[in-house]
C-alpha cells in the first residue's frame, strides 16, 4: 500500500528468470511513479527508466547532464512502488570505473533490478543522434569490469550497452560485446543497429540475452515485437513512448484551454477521478488509517 512488499532481491530473480526463459520481456518506459504503477497494473513484466526521459522531465537534453544522485533518486521512487522489476539507464556509469562500481551499488540500494552502462564518451548523446562517439575499447571494457566488481547482489542484472555501431562499425561493436560478456555482463544492448541483418549478426555472435530499443523517431521504423521475437532478442524497451504520448496530449490540452476557454470538451479524454484513485489505492490507505485508529 505505502510501497511494494516485494523485496528487491525477488524482483531481480524474477528478471533473471524472465531472461532465462528465452521469451521476449517487454518493458514500457515510465516517466514518473504514477506511469510506472499503470505499467505494472496493466500486466507488464517490468518497467524501464530511460536516461533520456529523466533528462527531459528535468527540462534537459539527453547529453549527460543528469547526475548519479538524480538518476538513483528517480529510480528509487519508481522501484519502491511497483512489484515488478525496474531497469534503469545508467548512462556511462557517471565517471571512471570506480565511479561505475559506486553507481551499481547506489542503484542496488535504490531497489532496481538492473541497469545498463554504455561506451560513449562524456558528454554522451542520445544513441540515435548524429555524432555519437565512443571511448576506446579498453576503457569501455574497464567500465563493465568496474560494474561487475562493484556488484554486491549477484542477481543484480548488468547490461552492457555499446553505441559502437554508429561510431566505429558493426564488427567493432560485436567485438566489444563479446569482450563485455567475457568480463561478466549479463545482457548486451547493441544500440542503433541499422537493419534486421545487423540484428541477426549480433544474435549469432553474442551468447547472452540481448536487449533492443524500440524507440520512435530513431531514423528507421521501430521493429514490431513479433520481429524482435523472430530475431531471438529477450528484452525490448520503449524508452519515451508513454512520455511522448502524454506530452502530445498536454500540448493539445494547453492549446484547447487557451483557445476554447474551457476544458469541457477535453473531459472525455481524461483519466477519471475514480481511475486515478484506484491506481493510487485510496481504499488501501483508508483501511490502513482505520487499522491505526482501531489498534
Amino acid at each position: 500500500m505505502l510501497a511494494s512488499a516485494v523485496p528487491a532481491t525477488d524482483k531481480r530473480r524474477a528478471l533473471r528468470s524472465q531472461l532465462a526463459s528465452g521469451e521476449l520481456t517487454v518493458l514500457p518506459g515510465a516517466f514518473n511513479v504514477l506511469s510506472a504503477q499503470a505499467i505494472a497494473r496493466a500486466g507488464a513484466h517490468g518497467v524501464y527508466v530511460s536516461g533520456h526521459m529523466i533528462a527531459a522531465d528535468m527540462g534537459l537534453p539527453d547529453i549527460g547532464l543528469t547526475t548519479l544522485s538524480e538518476v538513483a533518486q528517480r529510480a528509487s521512487q519508481i522501484a519502491r512502488m511497483v512489484d515488478v522489476p525496474v531497469i534503469v539507464d545508467a548512462d556511462t556509469g557517471f565517471g571512471e570505473p570506480a565511479n561505475t562500481a559506486r553507481s551499481i551499488q547506489l542503484l542496488e540500494d535504490a531497489g532496481v533490478a538492473g541497469c545498463h552502462i554504455e561506451d560513449q564518451i562524456n558528454p554522451k548523446r542520445c544513441g540515435h543522434s548524429a555524432g555519437v562517439e565512443v571511448v576506446d575499447a579498453e576503457l569501455a571494457l574497464r567500465r563493465i569490469r568496474g560494474a561487475v566488481l562493484g556488484r554486491r547482489d549477484p542477481d543484480f542484472v548488468i547490461i552492457a550497452r555499446t553505441d559502437a555501431r554508429a561510431a566505429v562499425g558493426l564488427d567493432a561493436a560485436i567485438e566489444r560485446a563479446q569482450a563485455f560478456v567475457a568480463a561478466g555482463a549479463d545482457v548486451v544492448f547493441p544500440e542503433a543497429l541499422r537493419s534486421l541483418e545487423e540484428y541477426r549478426r549480433f544474435r549469432e555472435a553474442v551468447d547472452v540475452p540481448l536487449m533492443i530499443n524500440l524507440n520512435e523517431f530513431g531514423g528507421r521504423v521501430p521493429l514490431t515485437q513479433a520481429e524482435v521475437r523472430d530475431l531471438g532478442y529477450q528484452l525490448a524497451v520503449y524508452p519515451m513512448t508513454l512520455m511522448r504520448l502524454a506530452m502530445g496530449a498536454v500540448a493539445d490540452g494547453i492549446r484547447h484551454l487557451l483557445d476554447a476557454g474551457s476544458q469541457h470538451a477535453l473531459m472525455g479524454r481524461m483519466q477519471t477521478r475514480d481511475a486515478l484513485y484506484e491506481l493510487l489505492d485510496y481504499d488501501g490507505h483508508a483501511r490502513f488509517d482505520q487499522q491505526v485508529i482501531d489498534g
